[in-house]
């Protein structure tokens, strides 16, 4: 598949061109212009991309890729470390951030909430673009919905606040770093709320508004979004897709 028919198929499916983000989505470095062999990853580091190397691939596609508003724009030490290895291996570097977490079939939002087996998702309302936020439904206690989410994981929990004996009924989450998001989650009526991180005001924003509140980890809620539009690309392209989980506890 020409690297060209790639790069607009997902800016296309990804609706890239109508969500502002904090970086460049779409193809952020150009290598080979054919693709046959597409490496997915949650982070765009350089252990994934000796990962990418060892296995021939010809692009990596990720979720957090590089050149982000507010940071250092020289291409200096670790990023030149990064971006010299996959100029020196044509391989194509493919990053969408926010495009991921939002997408109503294939993002790390909805993937997460069908991970856990909620019911009854759909995005929640008035929390910047469509499906930032999404909201489910269930009826396990939090300390049996705490347990059920650490082995979906396969990981201990950051945090979990509240009572374990509370039954949950509407829950909300926005994967990764989107704890701030818990007061618009309480104000909408869920009994709780889950997201990668956590700050120290989310304690106190979900004891004083009595919502529970679970940080799974920004990398481990993260891993199903890139995962499933790869799985996507090898069903309706035929091209081989290798995910690799570089594990981090953060």
């Amino acid at each position: 598949m020409l690297t060209t028919q790639l790069v607009d198929y997902l800016n296309q499916q990804l609706n890239v061109a109508a969500i502002k983000d904090y970086c460049p989505n779409g193809l952020q470095v150009e290598g080979k212009a054919d693709v046959s062999h597409i490496v997915t990853g949650v982070t765009a580091s350089q252990q994934l991309i000796d990962a990418a190397i060892a296995a021939n691939a010809d692009a990596i596609l990720v979720h957090h890729g590089y050149f982000w508003k507010g940071e250092n724009e020289t291409i200096v030490g670790m990023k030149k470390r990064r971006i010299a290895s996959l100029l020196a291996h044509d391989i194509n570097l493919l990053a969408y951030h926010l495009p991921i977490d939002v997408h109503p079939m294939w993002g790390n939002n909805v993937q997460l909430g069908q991970l856990f087996g909620l019911a009854d998702l759909e995005p929640l309302a008035g929390t910047g673009p469509e499906g930032i936020v999404y909201t489910g439904t269930t009826d396990m206690t939090l300390s049996h919905f705490a347990t059920h989410v650490t082995r979906a994981l396969n990981r201990e929990l950051v945090v979990c606040e509240g009572a374990a004996d509370k039954t949950l009924r509407k829950v909300a989450w926005c994967t990764g770093g989107g704890q701030s998001f818990i007061e618009q989650a309480a104000l909408a009526g869920c009994d709780a709320f889950i997201s990668g991180e956590v700050s120290e005001q989310t304690i106190h924003v979900a004891r004083e508004m009595d919502i529970a509140f679970i940080a799974a980890g920004h990398h481990a809620t993260e891993r199903y979004g890139v995962k499933s539009i790869g799985e996507h690309l090898s069903a309706e392209f035929g091209l081989k897709v290798s995910f690799i989980d570089i594990d981090n506890p953060a």
